[in-house]
């Protein structure tokens, strides 16, 4: 009986199929990473600028060799070449401590990263609220092995140096504890992204786009990966407010958006959801 249930309930979330249409947005040449959050873009570029999207016109944020940035309910903040840690205090980016190769300012108003020896790190939002400032900001290391970390709504995503998911809603906004992680199985990914609302996209290592199914709060981990058909390879996704943001191996930032199709997914053995592809995507 139980498995049964399970499948009916696969069914369920899978009786609407959506196709994605991606339309290039210029202003940025060579674009290598891209996060959105809060009605928010931002991007970095080859050259290690990074950009704000404002409307339809692109802008240089403060501050140069940021390799990394995110926007979220933590504010801006950026990584730059060197692994120092930036956070964008009014007009400025501010230097703070730490050192991390990538940061996340998606969680619910605390941010989350990954130092340089795959060390995971969090930053309660005692600390990101409004325009607190300090020299030192306490991160709190929690957890060894990862390379790529993402939080929002519903959790926190994770990838590890094999490409392995993982998932936890143990973090909490108030206090960074050692959470415990959950395998997610299914494919490999070297990005993850967390929405706002819950939504996780990721990247596979050869460049394909993959979105997590099902997720609510009772299945915060969701239940399959249903491909996303873009006709480029991808680097870096990014999701908020309905709309994938997206980053090809060439540089080109792709804005997403999807509508109800009318054939239906075809779904495998593993839990791994693949969408037609009868719709062709614009770029």
């Amino acid at each position: 009986m139980k498995t049964i249930a399970a499948f009916v309930l696969v069914l369920s979330h899978l009786a609407i199929s959506h196709a994605w249409e991606c339309y290039e947005v210029l202003g940025v040449n060579h674009a290598t990473q891209i996060d959105a959050g809060l009605g928010l873009v931002v991007a970095t570029d080859r050259s290690h600028r990074s950009h704000l999207l404002s409307g339809s016109n692109w802008y240089n944020l403060p501050g140069n060799n940021l390799r990394h940035v995110s926007v979220g309910h933590a504010g801006i903040w950026g990584v730059d070449t060197k692994s120092k840690v930036h956070r964008l205090q009014v007009v400025c980016f501010s230097l703070n401590s730490g050192h991390l190769r990538q940061v996340d300012a998606g969680g619910n108003a605390f941010a989350v990263g990954v130092g340089n020896t795959y060390n995971s790190y969090c930053l309660s939002n005692s600390y990101t609220w409004g325009l607190n400032h300090l020299a030192q900001y306490p991160w709190t290391s929690y957890h060894r092995g990862l390379k790529y970390h993402s939080c929002g709504y519903f959790g926190c995503w994770a990838i590890d140096p094999s490409y392995r998911v993982y998932f936890t809603r143990q973090l909490s906004q108030f206090s960074c504890v050692n959470p415990q992680w959950t395998l997610v199985s299914g494919l490999p990914f070297k990005v993850i992204e967390v929405g706002s609302d819950g939504s996780v996209f990721g990247v596979t290592p050869t460049g394909q786009v993959y979105q997590r199914t099902g997720i609510d709060a009772s299945v915060p981990q969701g239940l399959s990966w249903v491909r996303v058909p873009v006709c480029v390879s991808i680097r870096h996704v990014s999701y908020d407010l309905g709309q994938l943001w997206a980053v090809s191996h060439s540089g080109l930032i792709l804005r997403c958006i999807n509508s109800p199709v009318v054939n239906p997914p075809v779904v495998d053995p593993q839990g791994v959801v693949d969408t037609p592809t009868s719709t062709p995507t614009e770029v």
